[in-house]
């Protein structure tokens, strides 16, 4: 199995670059606590060291207790920025709204006029990405601060691109929106990660990333 199965996607955007800092920085602290609950049992188990006078130790209790207290807020205030960063949205360049069905996606460019299509996966036998794209991309510019806005028509759907970063449910009549940031260009994948029907693994989602002007001439031919 290749190596790169067993890790995350590379990242294309800062928010999953701060995911992925961050669960490596968690891996560290469980590592060590691990380390040391292992190094601890096995001391206890390989001597032979008692204290028939230790009742009880105040300061004991008190370090027990206060090195998790501090394990748990070294955790909370990266995992706090992180979550404020993935629901801050300032001034996006560009807004586009995502309707899911059983099983494909319609987009609609809410700063363009009359541009909206639906979005169907391709056949197994006519691409080489099986499962994975679409008749209609969804196209972006990259380095511009991009908004989706995501509801369902019939059921329950979860909107993934892993590479991204981006994940947001897709509720029949509530509105979820999304923050991009896309640092290159590139054509990125995702799928409804919430079971949805009976075709549930046939929902893909296809993005292609270009530049400012590439992204301009594809927008004027549809």
């Amino acid at each position: 199995m290749p190596f790169q199965t067993l890790t995350f996607q590379n990242s294309a955007s800062p928010l999953m670059e701060h995911l992925i800092s961050f669960h490596d920085y968690i891996i560290i602290i469980l590592a060590t606590i691990t380390a040391i609950v292992f190094y601890t049992m096995f001391s206890m188990f390989s001597n032979n060291y008692l204290n028939r006078f230790l009742v009880h130790d105040q300061t004991l209790e008190f370090i027990c207790t206060l090195i998790p207290a501090l394990i748990l807020v070294f955790i909370m205030m990266p995992s706090l920025h992180i979550l404020y960063l993935l629901d801050e949205i300032s001034d996006p360049l560009i807004t586009v709204k995502t309707m899911a069905h059983q099983c494909y996606c319609s987009y609609e460019y809410s700063d363009f006029q009359t541009i909206q299509f639906d979005s169907y996966m391709l056949p197994q036998s006519s691409h080489n990405f099986r499962l994975l794209d679409t008749d209609n991309r969804l196209t972006l510019p990259h380095s511009s601060l991009i908004r989706l806005l995501i509801s369902s028509a019939d059921v329950l759907h979860s909107c993934s691109l892993p590479s991204l970063g981006a994940k947001a449910d897709a509720i029949p009549g509530r509105l979820n929106q999304l923050n991009l940031y896309l640092l290159r260009p590139g054509l990125f994948f995702g799928q409804c990660s919430e079971i949805c029907g009976i075709n549930h693994s046939y929902m893909p989602i296809s993005l292609q990333v270009l530049n400012t002007n590439d992204f301009l001439k594809c927008i004027s031919l549809q």
